[in-house]
C-alpha cells in the first residue's frame, strides 16, 4: 500500500505547491506512483565535424571499414560478433594483455572469416600503428580509457570506447580536447540513446516539450560509488601481463576479482574499486545519468552544484543543482526506483530499458504534435550510427563530449559522497570555482611510464 499524501499548507513559501500539497509531497508522491508503488491523481541534428585530415574523408559506402579491438573481455566479445556479421566492417587485430582471451578472439575472427590473418597483440599500441586499421572498438577496464583513446586519436582513428567513458573529470576533458583535434569520430558506448526501441529518446521528447509542465526534479536511480581496493595477493597463473593491467594505477599483488583468467561470461569486479572505475555510479550512472542531461538539454553543460546527502555515511541521496536557461534552478537525485523519474507540476514520467511510464497515463497517450521537440533517431544500434558517422563524418548519437559530460555527473557525485562537502561546480570552465582543493580531485597521479599522453 502506498503511502498517504496529506494534505497541508507549506510553512515555508519556497516550498509551496499547488493544490495545497507541498513540493516535497508531490515529488515522493509522483516517484511512488510512477514506479508502479501506486499513488493517485497526480496531477536538430549533430553538426558535423569540421577540419578533419584524409584519413577523416568521406568514406564510399562499398568500402569496408576495417577494425581493432582492444580489450577482449566479455562486451568486446559482444561487439566482436556484430562486427564480425557485420557487412561494413572487416577486424584485423585484436588486443589484450590475458593470453588466453587474446588468443580466444583471434581464433574467432580467424574461424569467421576463413583465414589466419587476424593479428594478436598484447601493447594496444602496436595495433594502433598500423596503417590499414581505420578504428578501433576500446573495451578495457575504466582507468585505460583515456590513454588508449587519446593515443588512438593521435593515430588517426576513429573510435568507438565502452561507458563510462573516463575515470577523472580531468580525463574527460583531455579525451574532448584530443578527438576534436584530430577529427576523429568517437561513439561513447551509451547505447540508451540508440536502442531500447526509442524509449529512452521519447521520454526525453515529452519532458523537453513541457507534457509534464514545469520539470521540479528527476530522480536517478542506480547502485553506489566504488571503494578503495582491498584485495588480498593471489598467487596468477602464466598468461596474463598484471604489470600492463594495472597500467597507470598503483602497484598491487594479483587477485582473480579484478582479472579473472580465461574467457568468462560475467562482468568482473573491477568496477567497485576506486584504483580502476567509479562503481555502480559510473557503470550504470553513464547510462541514467546520461538520459538526465539529454532531457536537460544539457549535453554541453552540467550541474552547477554537487550537494551530498545530509544524513552522516548515506550512499544514496546526493543532489545535483541545474541552472535553468531563464532562471531558477532543477534538482537531479541520485536515488528513487531504479530507472529515470522525472517529476513536473502535471506529473511524471518513468523509464528504464523495460518501460516507458507516466502518471497520468494520459500524457504518454496524447502525441507529440509539430511544434513539440523531435529529436533526430539515430540508427536502431548503437554501432550502426558510429559506422554511418565514421562516413558522413558528423558526431554520432553519443558523441565524446556526450560521453565525456555524463561520467562528469557521475564523478561530481561521486566526489560528494567521497569528500561529503557541498562543491560548486562550472561546467564551462571544468572546474570548482575558486576551491583549490576541490580542483585537486579532478585527476589523479599516475604511474611512471603509463602517464596520460598530449593530445
Amino acid at each position: 500500500m502506498a503511502p498517504s499524501v496529506q494534505h497541508r499548507r507549506s510553512d515555508s513559501p519556497g516550498d509551496a505547491f499547488c493544490g495545497g500539497f507541498s513540493r516535497r509531497d508531490v515529488l515522493r508522491a509522483a516517484v511512488l506512483g510512477v514506479a508502479g508503488v501506486g499513488t493517485a491523481g497526480l496531477v536538430g541534428a549533430p553538426p558535423a565535424l569540421g577540419g578533419v585530415r584524409e584519413r577523416g574523408r568521406r568514406r564510399p559506402a562499398s568500402e569496408a571499414v576495417t577494425l581493432g579491438l582492444i580489450g577482449m573481455g566479455i562486451q568486446n566479445r559482444f561487439h566482436l560478433d556484430a562486427f564480425l556479421k557485420h557487412a561494413e566492417t572487416r577486424v584485423l587485430a585484436v588486443c589484450d594483455v590475458d593470453t588466453t582471451r587474446r588468443e580466444d578472439a583471434k581464433r574467432r575472427v580467424d574461424s569467421y572469416y576463413g583465414n589466419s590473418d587476424c593479428a594478436a597483440y598484447v601493447d594496444y599500441r602496436d595495433l594502433l600503428a598500423r596503417g590499414d586499421i581505420d578504428a578501433v572498438v576500446i573495451a578495457t577496464p575504466d582507468h585505460w580509457h583515456a590513454i588508449q583513446v587519446i593515443d588512438a586519436a593521435r593515430a588517426g582513428k576513429d573510435i568507438y570506447c565502452e561507458k563510462p567513458l573516463s575515470l577523472t573529470i580531468h580525463e574527460a576533458k583531455a579525451m574532448i580536447d584530443a578527438v576534436r583535434k584530430h577529427g576523429r569520430v568517437l561513439q561513447t558506448g551509451s547505447q540508451q540513446r540508440s536502442e531500447y526501441d526509442g524509449r529512452f529518446r521519447t521520454a526525453v521528447e515529452y519532458v523537453r516539450s513541457g507534457r509534464l509542465g514545469t520539470l521540479l526534479a528527476v530522480y536517478v536511480g542506480i547502485g553506489t560509488s566504488s571503494v578503495w581496493c582491498d584485495l588480498p595477493e593471489e598467487e596468477m597463473e602464466p598468461g596474463l601481463d598484471w604489470d600492463r593491467w594495472l597500467g597507470p594505477a598503483p602497484v598491487r599483488g594479483y587477485n582473480s576479482i579484478l582479472s579473472p583468467r580465461g574467457v568468462n561470461n560475467f562482468y568482473p569486479n573491477w568496477r567497485m574499486y576506486r584504483e580502476y572505475s567509479g562503481g555502480m555510479m559510473t557503470d550504470w550512472g553513464a547510462h541514467h545519468f546520461d538520459i538526465a542531461q539529454w532531457a536537460l538539454d544539457a549535453d554541453t553543460g552540467g550541474p552547477v552544484e554537487v550537494i551530498p546527502p545530509s544524513q552522516e555515511g548515506a550512499a544514496h541521496g546526493a543532489r545535483l543543482v541545474y541552472a535553468r536557461p531563464n532562471g531558477g534552478t532543477v534538482d537531479v537525485f541520485h536515488g528513487g526506483p531504479e530507472g529515470i523519474t522525472f517529476v513536473g507540476t502535471r506529473g511524471s514520467i518513468f523509464v528504464d530499458r523495460a518501460r516507458l511510464e507516466s502518471n497520468p497515463k494520459r500524457i504518454l497517450e496524447e502525441p507529440l504534435g509539430e511544434e513539440d521537440v523531435h529529436l533526430p533517431a539515430a540508427a536502431t544500434d548503437h554501432r550502426q550510427n558510429w559506422l554511418d558517422c565514421i562516413r558522413t563524418r558528423q558526431r554520432p548519437v553519443c558523441d565524446v563530449e556526450v560521453g565525456a559530460r555524463s561520467v562528469t555527473v557521475c564523478h561530481l557525485a561521486n566526489l560528494a559522497y567521497w569528500h561529503r562537502r557541498r562543491l560548486k561546480w562550472d561546467p564551462r570552465k571544468w572546474e570548482f570555482p575558486g576551491d583549490a582543493e576541490a580542483n585537486g580531485w579532478r585527476d589523479y597521479q599516475r604511474r611512471s611510464g603509463y602517464e596520460l599522453p598530449q593530445a
